[in-house]
């Protein structure tokens, strides 16, 4: 793509299962190399980019061990595998030649910097990809939540919410209904009120209140990510306009 690029700054949200490829849980080399590429993609146009990654793929691990767990704890070993996630991607987009910068929400400062949003926003400013870990730093709040919040804070223009396997927003649930009918456009009200899968009811009202639009997209498409970014429709825009 050589046309000039829709956004200046973006904020991807990885969910941990797009790091693990076929496997059941762990993270799978190849599949974080294929993201690190598509990153490094856009980075090469000038774009700005956050990412906010999740913890699935390491917390169905350790599911058994949890169950029965204090909700709090619980929530505190998500954010501990959020930061080795982190650290992964991080790994691999320096091996693309990216500069990165891992800032935690918890106190990891052997391996990552504190989050200061100033500090955050000036690693942007200077070309580098910064990876937001351990999710906002409090129990009871997801990686979605994260992802809106650090958005705002730092200006982003868009979150670009990557799915593993689905490409886009559906009107049911298209791996028990088959029928069910891809939405290209909607917005984040009638996203709440329809209950539809688009991130956890708290981010989205986040992003409502601040007109912060949600590009809903297919990791598995390696041309996602800079379709989106050249202003391309992909998959679903969840924004706070009428729905079209």
């Amino acid at each position: 793509m050589d046309s000039k690029p829709k956004f200046s700054r973006i904020l991807l949200k990885l969910s941990g299962e797009a790091l693990m490829g076929e496997r059941d849980y762990g993270t799978d080399a190849g599949e974080v190399q294929r993201i690190a590429r598509q990153v490094a993609a856009i980075r090469g146009r000038g774009v700005e980019v956050a990412i906010v990654v999740g913890a699935g793929n390491i917390y169905r691990g350790l599911a058994a061990a949890a169950e029965g767990m204090d909700r709090a704890t619980g929530d505190y070993m998500g954010m501990l595998a959020t930061v080795l996630n982190a650290l992964t991607l991080q790994d691999a987009l320096e091996k693309t030649g990216e500069r990165t910068r891992v800032m935690s929400a918890i106190d990891v400062k052997e391996v990552a910097e504190p989050y200061i949003r100033r500090r955050a926003m000036r690693h942007l400013e200077k070309g580098r990809v910064v990876i937001f870990a351990a999710g906002t730093g409090n129990p009871f709040f997801t990686t979605d939540t994260a992802a809106a919040l650090r958005s705002l804070e730092i200006r982003a223009e868009a979150i670009l919410m990557a799915k593993n396997g689905v490409g886009g927003v559906y009107d049911a649930d298209p791996a028990t209904h088959p029928e069910a009918e891809l939405i290209p456009e909607i917005s984040h009200r009638e996203a709440i009120e329809r209950g539809l899968r688009v991130m956890d009811s708290t981010a989205l009202s986040l992003c409502m209140d601040n007109d912060l639009p949600i590009y809903v997209f297919n990791m598995g498409d390696e041309g996602n990510i800079d379709r989106i970014v050249s202003g391309e429709r992909v998959g679903t825009l969840v924004s706070s306009g009428p729905a079209a």
